[in-house]
């Protein structure tokens, strides 16, 4: 399968510039969206986006292990995103941040984000999920893409900077064509090469934690994205980092939905190396509404 959009290291690339903000000041800085993408900004690269705002004004010696945000309203991917930072405190392991993105002077995503001087302690974590296939054996987003062509729409135009692979069946297939499964397992990685900045990778990371997470929501009822499925839209984020990792390098991805009621749907990820470390969780609610066919 052939088509428009622009991969590997050319998308990554792209994606850089995207997360290298423009500082108008000394705590406050100008983002842009990619020249080509969907009609709002994606939650992910706002997200992104933020945590580089923030992390620019802290030491770099303190790296970032948690983040909580709220998506306030949709962002204008034609319009430049402002993002103003405020220094909650700079203790002596901790630094807190509160990043604010706005777009026509209106808040349309904040943040708040918590560093810490590395330090040793108690460590342990939970196991990577058995019987998971390596990525290499699970099919690519091109080989899912050519069983679907009417599907390719927007995938086919937009950058992909991340090589996205889904142990089981996505959220965009055919209604119908999705059976139920109460987990949902994708491996990825940044399709290319990232410098060796710790804050980039948590920014990289952040950016792709919210490609499928939402998709986990759907998964436990067999439903798909679209014409005969639902709409959806994320209305909060939380990340946590726990380990060291690079986020061009393989990750599994596994996801699950604790609950879902009121037209909202919680969804948790856990984030595993390929050797079976464990560095980051995830926790988003999203809205979710059924569309005709």
């Amino acid at each position: 399968m052939t088509d428009g959009s622009l991969v590997g290291q050319a998308a990554v690339d792209q994606l850089l510039e995207v997360l290298d903000l423009a500082p108008t000041g000394s705590m406050s800085f100008r983002g842009m969206s990619p020249p080509v993408g969907p009609q709002r900004v994606y939650g992910g690269q706002v997200a992104g986006q933020a945590l580089v705002a923030a992390g620019r004004t802290v030491d770099p010696e303190r790296v970032v292990h948690s983040l909580h945000g709220y998506f306030v309203r949709a962002g204008d991917p034609s319009e430049p995103i402002e993002y103003e930072v405020e220094n909650i405190r700079d203790g002596r392991s901790f630094s807190v941040r509160r990043s604010v993105a706005l777009q026509h002077g209106k808040t349309i995503f904040f943040m708040s984000a918590s560093f810490q001087r590395q330090e040793e302690g108690l460590d342990h974590h939970a196991p990577l999920p058995p019987d998971v296939p390596e990525p290499q054996a699970v099919p690519t987003m091109a080989d899912r893409l050519s069983r679907y062509p009417e599907r390719l729409g927007i995938w086919g135009q937009i950058p992909r900077p991340i090589d996205v692979r889904y142990v089981g069946e996505p959220g965009w297939v055919r209604p119908g064509d999705r059976p139920a499964d109460p987990h949902q397992r994708v491996w990825m990685r940044i399709d290319g090469k990232l410098p060796d900045d710790p804050l980039l990778h948590a920014c990289a990371l952040a950016y792709a934690s919210d490609l499928t997470l939402l998709d986990s929501v759907l998964s436990v009822h067999g439903e798909v994205w679209g014409p005969g499925g639902v709409v959806g839209a994320s209305l909060d984020h939380a990340l946590w980092f726990h380990r060291p990792f690079r986020a061009d390098e393989w990750f599994l991805y596994d996801c699950w939905s604790p609950s879902a009621s009121g037209a909202r749907g919680l969804a948790t990820g856990r984030m595993f190396t390929v050797d079976g470390r464990y560095i980051a969780s995830v926790v988003q609610e999203g809205l979710l509404r059924r569309v005709g066919a």
